[in-house]
């Protein structure tokens, strides 16, 4: 695994890869339980984060400029299938926030959740939406897809030093963190006043479980590790700040007994729900 690889897996893995409820066979899903991530990166191939990047750019260039209707994981479809759950609940903190949004999307890609969305946001007075990616993500965002409403930045850090986000999203994202309970205390400490995770794995047994995901490499060939969390113990890490609006099925969820539950999670700052 070269350098280069070695430093994406550090980071994150955005959530636009995510697409293995799709074709499940012997050869592609979710393989094995690790006992750690090193013996886990050591059973993944890694991939060509350039030529991902090039397809995801090309395909969001056509939904930018409403030549095509909808991008997921660099594929183009002729009719969008929305997550409703995380539409709703955009709007809802819309609603609360005088008509306004404004949010980071953790690991969104060039603005996949952004354009999916796009013909509800515009009904709204304003909307920024900015997202925290990997650098050669955030590049090509600020050169092909930047906006006054769509932002890049590297890290959460860089985005509150000119934004004001009262919303986080992580849709697809927290399973490919090494430490993923580390990030979401890092996050629970920032106090947004709402906090929406969308297409999150979990261990069916309610332990977490450390897997490899292979790709149909007719989407791009590769594989990484990935959690299925303990949804106990993830819930839990909210209880002392947060209050759960609701929890949701995402659409990924599988009857294949070998795949994950897929499920998403609305939150709201106790203070602010107390106050409202």
């Amino acid at each position: 695994m070269n350098k280069r690889i070695k430093e994406i897996m550090r980071d994150f893995i955005p959530p636009l890869f995510l697409k293995m409820y799709l074709n499940i066979t012997t050869k592609y899903g979710f393989f094995a339980n690790y006992s750690n991530w090193e013996e886990a990166k050591k059973a993944s191939t890694g991939y060509d984060s350039d030529l991902i990047l090039n397809k995801v750019r090309d395909s969001l260039l056509k939904i930018k400029a409403h030549e095509a209707v909808y991008e997921r994981d660099s594929i183009l479809f002729d009719k969008i299938e929305y997550s409703w759950p995380l539409l709703t609940g955009l709007m809802w903190i819309a609603a609360n926030e005088d008509g306004k949004l404004n949010l980071i999307d953790f690991g969104g890609s060039l603005g996949s959740s952004y354009y999916q969305n796009r013909l509800f946001l515009q009904t709204l007075k304003e909307v920024k939406w900015n997202i925290v990616e990997q650098k050669h993500f955030v590049e090509c965002g600020k050169k092909y897809f930047e906006d006054d409403t769509l932002k890049f930045y590297k890290s959460i850090e860089e985005c509150l030093r000119t934004q004001t986000p009262s919303t986080m999203i992580l849709s697809g994202v927290i399973q490919y963190i090494e430490k993923p309970y580390e990030l979401i205390d890092y996050i629970i400490k920032k106090n947004f006043k709402y906090l929406i995770f969308d297409r999150t794995t979990f261990n069916k047994r309610n332990v977490d479980k450390l897997v490899v995901q292979k790709i149909n490499p007719t989407i791009f060939s590769a594989s990484y590790p990935c959690w299925f969390l303990n949804k106990n113990k993830f819930a839990q890490m909210f209880d002392n700040k947060y209050v759960l609006i609701n929890e949701f099925k995402s659409f990924e969820n599988s009857e294949d007994r070998n795949s994950p539950l897929f499920n998403g999670f609305i939150f709201i700052l106790k203070q602010v729900y107390k106050e409202g």
